[in-house]
């Protein structure tokens, strides 16, 4: 066997079709309990239970308890881009789900990707952002960071970007949007802009769901603050 990380692995753990309807259950950041897991993946909660640990024994999810209840979530951002990615993949080559119902074109408009926006708005945030030279290509961990005017203009909308550099985590990374197939932001920054954009009142999210509302005024706002081209 060949030294280096081991994908295989992770690709089996994602690969059965129960584990992947969990782990897509968790990409709306919430945590859930196994109970909940179980139904999303339309399993029983003993298959459940023997699923849940494979995935958490494989780094994937994580457990937290409270009280006589057992919450799961994603293991970090990381494994929400992968899945992500996965996604946007899968739409790529053609693997889609046959069953389609009035969520989808919400999820296609705007979503929650683990911590951060993604989406057709999210998509335009990113180019608006890379258009304006307010993002660059480092050798950082994430491969992409801020420019001075960028710097100044996430501040200038009342991110705390030095807190955001208290953490291990990336400021910026490019996450491939699997609706648009072009990148989104996430990252701390991405998580950030998410944070802001809900304190402002500009979107709220859909109860139980990954679907992102963005009111009028949040359109006209977010529109104004991230400029595109094609306007």
């Amino acid at each position: 066997m060949k030294d280096g990380p081991d994908i295989a692995r992770i690709g089996a753990l994602i690969g059965d079709p129960a584990r992947a309807n969990i782990l897509s259950a968790l990409m709306s950041g919430k945590a859930l309990t196994a109970t909940e897991l179980a139904a999303e993946a339309g399993i029983t909660g003993q298959t459940a239970s023997s699923h849940l640990k494979k995935l958490q024994e494989g780094g994937l999810l994580v457990q937290a308890k409270q009280g006589r209840h057992r919450y799961f979530t994603l293991s970090g951002p990381d494994v929400g881009t992968t899945l992500e990615a996965l996604m946007g993949l899968a739409a790529r080559k053609g693997h889609l789900r046959t069953r389609t119902g009035p969520r989808d074109p919400a999820m296609r408009t705007s979503r929650v990707c683990y911590d951060h926006l993604a989406g057709d708005m999210a998509v335009r945030i990113f180019d608006s952002l890379q258009s304006r030279d307010f993002l660059k290509i480092t050798q950082d961990k994430g491969g992409l960071g801020l420019t001075a005017s960028g710097e100044d203009f996430v501040t200038g909308f009342g991110v705390d970007l030095a807190g955001l550099r208290l953490s291990r985590r990336p400021i910026c990374r490019a996450c491939l949007d699997w609706s648009e197939r072009r990148n989104h932001l996430a990252g701390a920054l991405g998580a950030a802009l998410l944070v802001r954009f809900q304190e402002e009142g500009w979107l709220r999210r859909e109860k139980d769901s990954r679907v992102v509302h963005i009111s009028s005024h949040g359109h006209e706002n977010l529109n104004r603050l991230f400029p595109s081209s094609l306007d």
